[in-house]
């Protein structure tokens, strides 16, 4: 089993910065690709970025591209999403996830293990 803590969210006006992490516990995850996801109030739960097992490959949603990178340490057993220049839409309960597998590219239903989240809101 993988436990995902995520930590890092908080408000934030629009154009600044936050560095959400996700630390894993009970497994090293440096066999794993790991993601993020996003979930706005009503709205379905959205891909926003993924990495391989090394960090060498990464993809992301077209809403973040040139704006966000995900990056990871698999030595901290942890995963990082650098999030600049946020906008409001940008809001969402912001989830970590682990999947044993190759990149998944945002397909979201090879995901095993999610944390809980943490909330990001961005206001105007």
């Amino acid at each position: 089993q993988v436990q995902l803590v995520e930590s890092g969210g908080g408000l934030v006006q629009a154009g600044g910065s936050l560095r959400l992490s996700c630390a894993a516990s009970g497994r090293t995850i440096s066999l794993y690709a790991m993601g993020w996801f996003r979930q706005a109030p009503g709205k379905e739960r959205e891909f926003v970025a993924d990495i391989n097992w090394s960090g060498e490959s990464t993809y992301n949603a077209d809403s973040v591209k040139g704006r966000f990178t995900i990056s990871r340490d698999n030595a901290k057993n942890t995963v990082y999403l650098q999030m600049n220049s946020l906008k409001p839409q940008d809001t969402a309960v912001y989830y970590c996830a682990a999947a044993k597998s190759e990149i998944l590219r945002g397909k979201i239903s090879g995901y095993q293990y999610w944390g809980q989240g943490t909330q990001v809101t961005v206001s105007t």
